[in-house]
């Protein structure tokens, strides 16, 4: 690797991308989510007349010119309803394989930490990184690191030789931290109606959200409960302090995000393992996890327990994620269950979020229970007559099920 600053390494991406094949558009692949290497990507971007920028759940503070396509396979604030978008339909887990084939990077930008021993880490934002940075490599692409002494050093696949990385620029930027806010009502009603499943020991699938934050807080009574998960906030670090983790077993994740406080002690702690996505997400590493308890949402369920997480009517809104390989996992898993949680109003469209037949295409389904503040409605081993009674009895709001049941009749579910 060679440090050089931030001209230097513009003016190199722009004369790789300028070797590329006549009328080829090149690709830039880079940190998503909230570890994007904006500071970087501002004045490689701005040199490149036309590009396509892929990263996952972008968010906001991504510079994005009338030249670039955002593409994705899980879309972000920054890209959502954006007229250029492109969208690529993709189980997580197989997102890497897309970089040794229809999506293979040109270029590379990372948001490292400073080099130490002939290493940097990749620190808060593993995910499919590693996957990119090998492809960029085998087809003579770019790898551009963004050194960030502010970013925590972790371990496991975000250890990366500096002899895999081309060009360094030195940076002194903050990290974008995120504190939640207290959940609400109905999100401690069904975050608690969850935590009463989990028992100790039990494997957590633990995101971000309220509901993710109400069921932590319902479980810090319990010992020896491990996460494997596609990322973690600070909810990780409650159940740390509460005494509720086995000690014994390493955090392992993809990715990070949260409070200062939160990365301050993943900074060289041996016992968070960042794991890149075709680890975290593969569902048959995720069904050799004990109790794997996994919780997602969605915008829908249906009578079928089939959820939309993806889409509002025809827009795109997020994607498959990892939904699907945490549900399909943690149903293998020994003494596992996919939980479907949400609420079973949605107060922005005034609509039931429990309906006959959702139009979008389906996300996921055949989860273990689907809970909202009204209930558990249990899915797993019942007919379908019977897990639409559950939906509308248990997890529907009283106001949607005279209508649900209605339409129940009509698809001869009732």
């Amino acid at each position: 690797m060679r440090i050089v600053d931030l001209a230097h390494a513009a003016r190199s991406v722009h004369e790789h991308c300028g070797s590329l094949e006549a009328g080829v558009t090149p690709r830039v692949v880079t940190s998503g989510n909230f570890a994007s290497p904006v500071t970087l990507l501002e004045p490689l971007l701005a040199g490149l007349a036309t590009v396509r920028l892929h990263a996952l759940n972008a968010q906001r503070d991504l510079p994005v010119h009338d030249g670039v396509t955002p593409e994705t396979t899980f879309v972000g604030p920054g890209f959502r309803r954006h007229p250029r978008l492109s969208y690529v339909p993709c189980r997580l887990s197989m997102v890497p394989r897309l970089f040794h084939g229809p999506l293979a990077p040109d270029v590379v930008v990372v948001h490292t930490t400073t080099p130490r021993n002939g290493e940097v880490s990749l620190g808060l934002e593993v995910n499919v990184l590693p996957a990119a940075i090998e492809a960029a490599r085998a087809r003579g692409g770019l790898v551009v690191a963004q050194l960030n002494p502010r970013m925590p050093w972790t371990f496991g696949d975000a250890v990366v030789f500096v002899d895999d990385i081309d060009l360094g620029v030195e940076v002194d930027v903050p990290l974008t931290t995120h504190v939640a806010g207290a959940p609400g009502d109905d999100a401690r009603l069904i975050g608690s109606r969850v935590a009463a499943e989990i028992e100790d020991g039990a494997t957590l699938q633990a995101g971000i959200g309220e509901v993710p934050d109400a069921t932590i807080a319902g479980v810090l009574a319990r010992r020896h409960l491990r996460v494997w998960t596609e990322m973690f906030s600070d909810g990780a670090l409650t159940l740390e302090k509460a005494g509720a983790l086995d000690r014994g077993t390493p955090l392992r994740t993809s990715f990070v995000f949260g409070s200062q406080e939160l990365y301050d002690w993943v900074d060289d702690n041996p016992r968070v393992q960042m794991l890149r996505t075709e680890t975290t997400n593969s569902p048959a590493r995720i069904a050799e996890q004990p109790g794997m308890t996994s919780i997602n949402t969605a915008l829908q369920v249906d009578l079928f327990d089939q959820a939309n997480a993806s889409r509002i009517g025809a827009r795109i809104y997020s994607g498959f994620g990892g939904q699907t390989d945490f549900t399909v996992g943690a149903s293998h898993a020994p003494g596992g269950r996919a939980f479907m949680a949400l609420r079973s109003w949605h107060p922005r469209a005034n609509v039931s979020t429990i309906v006959p037949l959702v139009d979008e295409p389906v996300t996921s389904f055949q989860h273990g229970a689907v809970v909202t503040e009204q209930g558990i409605a249990w899915m797993w081993g019942r007919d379908e007559r019977q897990q639409a009674r559950n939906l509308i009895e248990h997890a529907a709001h009283p106001s949607a099920r005279d209508d649900l049941w209605e339409e129940a009749r009509a698809l001869g579910l009732a």
